[in-house]
């Protein structure tokens, strides 16, 4: 019987739960929501959704090689330690071990955009490459660098937060400059919007009282022609250029994967293949592709992933 893997795929908003085989087939998954505020708060959510998951058994009885969680925050996947969600929440939390004593698996976690990048070493574009960069652009914007076979985690795992990187556009003034994710993310999409929208009275988007404005409504006002709308679309997507740009230029990829719900429909990424020189995607041999993957649950294949580089690396020893 193919091996199995116990995945956790925990956000903002919600927990997924999953066993996953090494083909990337999902026996069976369940979600339960989060809201979290802190990392104690989220590893009892973890530990009550898990064990209301494991109330009846692994399916079929099959017990899982190993355990594996992909989250959010800044995380030391060589120890286990959940170091931080953000900058005003960073106690270290010893995730591996806890989860590991408790529920008698092997366990290994790993950022989520750094999970989603070893599900396409493992099920997508990356078994094709050694080479490429994944960019996850949703309500934030991160990336996972493979080079050579191996994710770039930098000296303090902090690599990959691209969202951050500077651009020109989008600026209040000629003296000001915007990071990328405050243009180009479904959180950037939101502030320009509330920015902007003033300057254009007879735009047919109309802003939430609560939450952010759907990204949707955006992209059907660009075309339908609403001039705030093309606004918004045109700068996110000179601006996301310039990331693909810096991107190639820092690792040399083959590839650029993409991923996330900005880019979903495939509209918003032909606009950016348009803006990119042709100069500087003359090695990008296998071009910029949307992710293979099923977006409903390519965070559930990252944690399996993770579980399963894990043990192997740990049985290798």
């Amino acid at each position: 019987m193919e091996k199995r893997y116990l995945a956790l795929d925990l956000g903002g908003t919600k927990l997924m739960i999953g066993e996953v085989e090494g083909s990337g087939h999902i026996v069976r998954s369940k979600q339960y929501p989060t809201g979290y505020c802190s990392q104690e708060e989220a590893m009892r959510i973890v530990i009550a959704s898990l064990d209301d998951y494991l109330k009846d058994g692994y399916t079929d009885g099959v017990c899982p090689e190993a355990m594996g969680v992909g989250l959010i925050g800044r995380i030391d996947c060589r120890r286990g330690e959940w170091l931080q969600i953000d900058t005003s929440r960073d106690i270290v939390v010893p995730m591996a071990q806890i989860l590991s004593e408790r529920y008698s698996l092997p366990c290994f976690i790993d950022n989520d955009v750094k999970s989603a990048t070893r599900a396409e070493m493992s099920w997508g574009c990356g078994r094709d490459t050694s080479n490429f960069v994944y960019i996850n652009i949703g309500t934030g914007i991160a990336a996972g660098a493979v080079v050579d076979g191996r994710i770039v985690r930098g000296a303090h795992y902090d690599a990959g937060e691209v969202g951050y990187m500077i651009s020109n556009v989008g600026a209040a003034s000629d003296m000001e400059r915007e990071n990328i994710e405050n243009v180009a993310s479904g959180h950037g999409f939101d502030l320009q919007a509330r920015r902007l929208i003033g300057r254009y009275p007879n735009t047919c988007i109309s802003l939430p009282s609560n939450g952010r404005i759907d990204v949707r409504s955006i992209y059907e006002g660009y075309l339908k022609g609403d001039a705030l709308c093309r606004y918004l679309v045109v700068q996110a997507a000179e601006a996301i250029a310039t990331l693909f740009t810096n991107m190639i230029r820092a690792f040399d990829p083959e590839c650029i994967v993409v991923g996330g719900g900005i880019v979903a429909d495939g509209m918003m990424l032909a606009l950016v293949e348009q803006l990119v020189q042709p100069n500087n995607k003359r090695f990008l041999s296998m071009g910029v592709v949307a992710t293979r993957l099923d977006p409903r649950y390519a965070g559930l294949l990252g944690a399996a992933a993770v579980a399963m580089d894990g043990i192997g690396k740990k049985n290798d020893k």
